[in-house]
């Protein structure tokens, strides 16, 4: 059963929360994070890129790094930017973009929890990704970014966060400059917040959407704040991270595409042919580019032209719920075999490229620096828990979810 409690959250003074909240650290580089920054001192950003604000030859994991993101955390606690409430809530956090709306609870969840598995994972982590988040949580005593995860509707826990939305006004409602609106309530009645509680202690689990390395991270700190605390009582809050839980019905995954730079030694006529061993092709000669509509199917871009891509029979297990994933298919049967990326993860010659980005950027990565591009039909979220459920792991790049949770709009301290 998931435990998951409130917390006395800092957050934004509610003037400035639409120019405190920012994207996720991990969705952008150095570059991008200080133009995002650029001229608005309240970006948390300071604190999660802190990197911005020491000099370009400082590496972005130096210590100073992370002492600044520290500093820049307690300025903007001592200058009134970030409030904490005195007591312990849960909070409502709502995002709508382009019409579709996913509303979660904000609340912290049990380290002892992820490691017991009733938080269930669908990716491995890199340690080196790893390491960076545990300093940033740990030099700034703070979990600074939630983690985004879901579950299967509970249809009891609905009706109490569509009430209080109906009768209560939000702390926050603010669209941010890609167009999606954030809206978020305080729940600050004691009664609410213990049977949301409850709800969660009767959830046989919880799943992670986005943020392996986040939680990972959150885990680790919490686990070095035990052995430096042995006397703990499991109570402390470094037993807990900051996490935002959506039900699996309000959840959308884009699809998550792929380039690469070089065809592995081929002719563009022996790779054709090589692929056509496994799939079926038909030139596209639709207008702009191929979107997959269905599972099984993928868009290839080369040498300017769209071609939709059909697995053939046989190719895939259609009873195993990792090897069905068309990333999988892909990746067996394409990817590895024919152009020789053997591990997607750590291979420089293939890029991933987000579908918020759109498939225009497929082509213009090609025109650039890539010889081949795949445009892909996005996971579903029932194969994702389908996969946790099993104990497997998908492969890497295989959701993307929009929108993003902002990052400085909730906080939770780790020595309160």
């Amino acid at each position: 059963m998931a435990v998951v409690k409130p917390f006395k959250g800092i957050r934004p003074n509610k003037d400035l929360a639409h120019k405190v909240a920012s994207l996720p650290y991990d969705v952008m580089n150095r570059e991008e994070a200080k133009e995002m920054a650029k001229g608005n001192e309240y970006s948390f950003l300071h604190v999660v890129r802190s990197e911005i604000d020491v000099e370009d030859s400082i590496s972005q994991y130096d210590e100073i790094v992370y002492k600044t993101a520290r500093k820049n955390l307690d300025n903007m606690i001592r200058d009134k930017v970030l409030v904490q409430d005195d007591t312990p809530k849960f909070y409502i956090y709502r995002q709508i973009m382009d019409g579709r709306v996913q509303t979660g609870i904000v609340g912290c969840t049990s380290i002892d929890d992820y490691i017991n598995d009733i938080i269930k994972k669908h990716e491995f982590t890199r340690p080196e990704k790893e390491v960076d988040r545990i300093n940033n949580f740990d030099y700034c005593d703070a979990n600074t970014a939630p983690i985004f995860l879901t579950y299967r509707k509970n249809d009891e826990l609905n009706r109490i966060i569509n009430d209080w939305i109906k009768f209560h006004k939000p702390i926050y409602n603010f669209t941010s400059e890609d167009s999606i609106t954030h809206i978020a309530w305080i729940i600050d009645e004691d009664n609410i917040n213990t049977k949301i509680s409850e709800i969660f202690d009767k959830i046989d689990y919880l799943y992670i959407a986005d943020g392996h390395h986040r939680s990972a991270s959150s885990v680790k700190v919490g686990l070095k704040r035990r052995e430096a605390n042995p006397d703990y009582t499991g109570q402390e809050e470094f037993n807990y991270f900051l996490s935002v839980i959506f039900p699996d019905e309000d959840l959308f995954i884009m699809d998550y595409n792929r380039v690469v730079k070089d065809l592995n030694g081929l002719t563009y006529e022996e790779f054709m042919n090589k692929v056509r061993e496994k799939f079926d092709i038909e030139e596209y000669n639709g207008e702009g580019q191929y979107k997959p509509v269905e599972k099984h199917t993928f868009g290839m871009y080369i040498n300017d032209k769209w071609y939709k891509l059909t697995a053939k029979q046989g190719i895939y297990d259609a009873n195993d719920p990792v090897d069905r994933l068309d990333v999988s298919i892909l990746q067996k049967n394409l990817l590895h075999p024919i152009l020789g990326i053997e591990n997607p993860r750590t291979d420089k010659r293939i890029d991933f490229v987000g579908g918020i980005r759109g498939l225009e950027e497929l082509e213009r990565r090609v025109a650039k620096d890539m010889k081949v591009a795949f445009s892909m039909y996005p996971t579903t979220m029932e194969d994702l828990l389908s996969i946790a459920d099993a104990g497997e792991v998908m492969p890497p790049k295989s959701t993307w979810f929009e929108p993003k949770l902002r990052s400085g709009l909730f906080v939770h301290r780790l020595s309160d």
